[in-house]
């Protein structure tokens, strides 16, 4: 293994080891480096006598071949933790990612669907569900996916998160059910009434198919033995479309969005919605300020003695 391979291999071990970086997390940064190393390499550059201005020349190569903002942003703090971790550990003398800035980038507000767009995707779900006789295995699959919807809404989680969830969380004696996000870290999410009847109506239909069986809340005959996010993320376009909702602007996440942007719109705290979602830094709920400044304005607005109509 080459002094190169080592590095990465090193700060890849470091990043899960002592970050808790998920292996998606882990996938990206190698294959943002390898980039990065094979670019730096044809320049007859090493990650070990590379400069300031050779990084510069990368990322002014990226906007050459068609990538986005984004991606050299992204491309930049994998660079960034890279060379901080070879000077950390004695592998270089200086940092010569150190004074770089990053590509601007205009903050994307997410797509969110109102309130009433919501209720009328959960009651097209729960529709379709009534729409089909009693024993039938579609019944089941209908019963699934509203099952899931609610949850989605209810507690904001990651679509992994959720199609993983264990069948523990079926007890409908426990308000709140245990997460493990992001890194390994732990959080506890409160379930709704409507969460709860959901969950209890599904699995009254697969206990009676014989189908409870298993560690996992969703069941499913796939390699992980749970239902998969492209599994779901289909289902849930189909119900979108039922509903009267074009099915681009519907997904796990954008129901994610919508479950965090309506708490904020009716005075939840920017860190309780945090702490929901499972952010380990509040800068990344922040995308959500847009809904905080109007709600700030209304208040003003409505609630100020001096503000005239």
């Amino acid at each position: 293994m080459s002094a190169k391979d080592r590095s990465l291999e090193a700060f890849l071990e470091m990043m899960a080891a002592e970050r808790g970086a998920a292996a998606n997390t882990l996938e990206a940064y190698r294959r943002d480096l390898t980039d990065y190393h094979a670019a730096i390499g044809r320049a007859g550059r090493t990650a070990f006598d590379v400069d300031t201005d050779d990084i510069r020349a990368y990322l002014r190569g990226l906007k050459k071949r068609g990538f986005s903002a984004a991606t050299g942003a992204r491309r930049l703090s994998a660079i960034r933790q890279f060379h901080r971790f070879l000077y950390a550990e004695g592998m270089r003398a200086d940092d010569p990612a150190l004074i770089l800035e990053g590509p601007r980038r205009n903050p994307r507000l997410p797509n969110i669907l109102s309130v009433e767009e919501v209720e009328r995707l959960l009651t097209a779900a729960q529709a379709a569900v009534a729409e089909i006789e009693p024993g039938k295995a579609e019944r089941l699959h209908a019963a699934r996916t509203a099952c899931l919807l609610e949850l989605l809404y209810a507690t904001g989680l990651r679509v992994s998160e959720l199609v993983a969830l264990p069948k523990a969380a079926a007890r409908r004696s426990d308000p709140l059910i245990l997460i493990r996000g992001k890194g390994g870290r732990e959080r506890l999410v409160p379930l709704s009434d409507p969460a709860k009847r959901a969950i209890a109506a599904y699995r009254a239909l697969l206990e009676a198919r014989g189908a409870a069986d298993g560690a996992w809340l969703f069941p499913a005959e796939s390699t992980s033995r749970h239902v998969s996010r492209q599994v779901f993320a289909r289902d849930i376009k189909a119900v979108a479309a039922a509903a009267g909702i074009a099915a681009a602007r519907v997904s796990p996440h954008v129901l994610r969005h919508a479950f965090a942007s309506h708490l904020l719109q009716n005075g939840a705290d920017l860190r309780v919605v945090q702490e929901l979602l499972g952010h380990a830094d509040i800068s990344t709920t922040q995308i959500y300020t847009h809904v905080l400044d109007a709600r700030m304005k209304a208040m003003v607005r409505d609630l100020h003695p001096l503000n005239e109509e």
